[in-house]
């Protein structure tokens, strides 16, 4: 579905005027960008620009210095009261959180689990799912990343492509009502990343909301359908893949996707 067919849908996730600053650096500069169900928005741009703290602001696992986040229209870490914000407790954002599953680069999984429990951990910890119900739904979704063969393998049996799937079955238990994926493959051996890739497509066919933060230009081009390319905190430019790989007159962004691309082509 293309961005004009969405435009009248309401967003899922609306980001408004997002600002983060460490110390005295501002690494988010006023970002706004509106998601809405079904899309796969991709953040592209150099390392430095500010795609992994946006990604991190969204699920508030970083506490953004201001700006709104407003999921499926609740606003996410704060709740309104006539006297002004209130934080929300630790329980409440958990159940936020719970909504923006995230897939992390270094995939994080339990060494002493194997994948099935692995993935079984959210529902039947943080969703109080009964364990053969969480079995259940853990073995089918380790099917539908192509591990149904390796349920009771650990961590470090597993290559890190098999991980990663794992760490992205284990953030579909949750049912999110969108998937955060910051640089699925930048940990893997170039080998292993078509899997992981693969994984993502068939998410995405599926209709699965997805924010991507990714190296793969390639990937973004023939999968997102809607790309952000940060630079120095702010949104230099977006649109779909044409605009970004094609039609954009931007040429700081000719010159990031020219320089990825030749790259890519070994030139």
């Amino acid at each position: 579905m293309s961005d004009a067919d969405r435009a009248d849908d309401p967003p899922l996730l609306a980001i408004r005027e997002l600002r983060k600053q460490y110390g005295g650096v501002e690494v988010l500069k006023g970002v706004s960008l509106d998601v809405r169900r079904r899309q796969i928005v991709g953040f592209i741009g150099a390392s430095g620009s500010g795609k992994s703290t946006l990604l991190r602001c969204i699920n508030m696992l970083e506490t953004p210095t201001s700006g709104e986040i407003v999921l499926d229209g609740e606003p996410v870490g704060f709740r309104p009261t006539p006297s002004g914000r209130r934080a929300l407790t630790h329980g409440e954002l958990s159940r936020q959180r719970r909504q923006m599953a995230m897939v992390f680069q270094q995939f994080n999984l339990w060494p002493h689990k194997t994948a099935l429990e692995n993935v079984m951990e959210g529902p039947v910890v943080v969703k109080g799912v009964p364990k053969e119900a969480a079995r259940e739904l853990g073995i089918r979704l380790l099917q539908k990343v192509g591990l149904g063969e390796r349920l009771h393998a650990y961590p470090s049996r597993l290559s890190g492509g098999q991980q990663q799937r794992v760490g992205i079955a284990r953030a579909l238990a949750l049912e999110p009502k969108i998937l955060l994926l910051d640089e699925p493959t930048s940990a893997l051996d170039p080998e292993l990343v078509a899997d992981v890739l693969e994984v993502i497509r068939n998410l995405a066919s599926e209709g699965q909301t997805m924010i991507v933060v990714t190296h793969e230009m390639g990937f973004a081009h023939e999968v997102c359908d809607h790309i952000v390319f940060l630079e120095h905190g702010v949104i230099a430019d977006s649109g779909p893949a044409s605009h970004i790989f094609g039609a954009t007159d931007n040429p700081r962004t000719r010159a990031f996707v020219s320089r990825y691309l030749g790259q890519r082509d070994g030139r």
